[in-house]
């Protein structure tokens, strides 16, 4: 099982025992992630509030809000997976849209403009707070730093700017280039490719645990940043780490790691 940073402390689950965890020392729980030179990081749901569409939307009632995020990410996911088995690739942009179209007909909010109005809120998402913070320090420390989604260039290149990140990351790299969704490998060896970086070295942060399996699979590190309490997956690849927010990563990855 994953070790777990909560509440600034390492906290490692392999020494669970029930509902009781035993603590180890922060030094040897954290060796492993020695050797990585670049952080790389899923876009939606890790450094962007996918929810912030819907609540900036005066168009949607706010006790339709979340309902509306959760139908439209799930189907969002889904079309991204179905289609990788089709193999009838779109990109994320048309998906993102399909997906509104079916959760507003689905939830019966039919106004007019309210597709366009919450495909442009898509475009400006809010970055989660700790955010830009997190990217300052580990590039400070020296650490390569890349975004890696699914999502259109146009799409991350306009979200990573009204955030406030441009000059936070090395690369934006998109699915879009491999014409092909996660977890498909391809997209995860694209990274690698375009960083110029072994696997090994690569520490990869996701909030989507079938994305942090995919990418551990794939031979990554991984640190699953578990922002929404889910359970764990039953998938191929096992995270290094779970934390609650990308707050703890520094601190988890500076207290030993070693890179150029």
């Amino acid at each position: 099982m994953l070790p777990l940073v909560a509440e600034r402390r390492l906290v490692p689950l392999e020494a669970e025992i029930g509902d009781r965890r035993l603590s180890v020392s922060r030094e040897v729980s954290v060796s492993r992630l020695n050797g990585i030179r670049a952080c790389v990081f899923d876009a939606y749901g890790t450094i962007f509030d996918f929810a912030s569409a819907a609540e900036h939307c005066p168009g949607i009632p706010e006790d339709r809000r979340a309902a509306l995020t959760t139908l439209w990410r799930d189907k969002q996911l889904q079309y991204t997976w179905l289609r990788t088995l089709q193999g009838r690739y779109v990109d994320f942009w048309q998906v993102t849209g399909d997906a509104l179209d079916f959760a507003l007909e689905s939830l019966g909010l039919l106004a007019p403009h309210l597709h366009e109005r919450l495909m442009a809120l898509y475009r400006t998402l809010a970055a989660f707070p700790e955010v830009s913070g997190v990217l300052q320090s580990l590039r400070q420390a020296g650490f390569v730093t890349a975004i890696l989604s699914n999502g259109s260039p146009g799409m991350l290149n306009a979200a990573v700017a009204h955030a406030g990140l441009d000059g936070l990351f090395d690369a934006v790299l998109s699915a879009d280039a491999v014409g092909i969704f996660k977890t498909h490998p391809k997209v995860y060896q694209y990274a690698l490719d375009q960083l110029r970086v072994p696997a090994s070295a690569v520490l990869f942060q996701s909030s989507n645990a079938w994305d942090a399996h995919a990418a551990a699979d794939f031979g990554m590190r991984v640190v699953w940043c578990n922002r929404y309490g889910q359970k764990r997956e039953r998938l191929p690849g096992t995270p290094d780490y779970e934390i609650r927010s990308l707050t703890d990563l520094p601190s988890l990855l500076l207290a030993t790691s070693t890179h150029p």
